[in-house]
């Protein structure tokens, strides 16, 4: 073997070659133009100089978002889309009422919102302690139905609420609860249907629960809830809404819950503390 052949041989790509073929070697080190890396390797940036540089940049992004939404109008929103709506059932119209005849709330709309918030308030009053007592009775039929509704029905309620009806539910002959004792019977509702409607009649279905019995410590009537659906049959008579036939039918009803049920004295207490709403769709 060689010289040559041992350190590869006359001047090839391997970069060796005779020094003025005296025999001996050298070594061409690559001169700066034709260094194939570019020249010296560049130290590699921190991470720290990184990290900075992203939160200028998310900082930047957030002062532009905010700068635009400064300047956009709260009452012209510059989205195309549409604003959220009221779920089916949520509570929506325009305004509650504000009258009142006696104790019943008059004055609702003449649309349909109106006709749904008349009868969730008829329910009310009609589920009243004041339907037990003859005069407030006949009061609140006065108010809620027509005049010829009211005349049709009085007779029929009178009887229906008779002496002995009232003492079944531990009541005297003139619907008071005795002493110490709370009568209870409140109708909560839950929701209106409209099953009908137009300017001068509607048909409105009202689903609510109702709270009844005696609350006292000889009570042999404990409060207790039923579930009820009640279908009023309007017309719009002079400036408001006025029954001309309702009917009432059960449920539809829940599963009872496992809560504990209270104390005759926590109910008395509820009921004289918790006021009632005035309904408006």
């Amino acid at each position: 073997m060689s010289h040559d052949d041992s350190y590869g041989g006359g001047s090839g790509a391997g970069g060796h070659g005779d020094v003025g073929g005296t025999g001996q070697t050298r070594t061409r080190l690559p001169e700066s133009p034709s260094d194939p890396y570019g020249g010296p390797r560049r130290p590699a940036r921190s991470s720290r100089g990184l990290v900075t540089v992203v939160g200028v940049v998310v900082l930047l992004i957030a002062a532009i978002a905010f700068a635009n939404q400064d300047q956009d109008s709260p009452d012209t929103p510059t989205g195309g889309d549409k604003q959220p709506t009221a779920a089916a059932t949520a509570a929506t119209g325009v305004r509650p009422v504000e009258g009142k005849n006696g104790e019943i709330p008059k004055g609702f709309a003449h649309d349909e919102q109106g006709a749904q918030s008349a009868a969730a308030n008829y329910a009310v009053a009609l589920g009243s302690d004041g339907m037990f007592r003859s005069n407030s009775r006949h009061a609140l039929v006065d108010g809620i139905y027509t005049r010829e509704a009211a005349a049709r029905l009085k007779g029929p309620q009178d009887q229906a609420y008779s002496a002995a009806f009232l003492s079944r539910l531990g009541l005297d002959a003139n619907g008071n609860a005795p002493q110490g004792s709370t009568f209870v019977t409140r109708a909560v509702p839950l929701g209106t249907r409209v099953d009908g409607y137009t300017p001068t009649n509607a048909k409105v279905s009202v689903w609510y629960m109702a709270l009844i019995g005696m609350s006292g410590p000889q009570s042999t009537d404990p409060v207790r809830t039923t579930w009820k659906t009640w279908t009023f049959e309007l017309t719009w008579a002079g400036d408001d809404w006025k029954v001309t036939n309702d009917i009432q039918q059960d449920g539809p009803a829940p599963v009872p819950g496992d809560v504990r049920a209270s104390t005759s004295d926590d109910i008395s207490k509820a009921i004289k503390e918790f006021g009632g709403f005035t309904y408006a769709r």
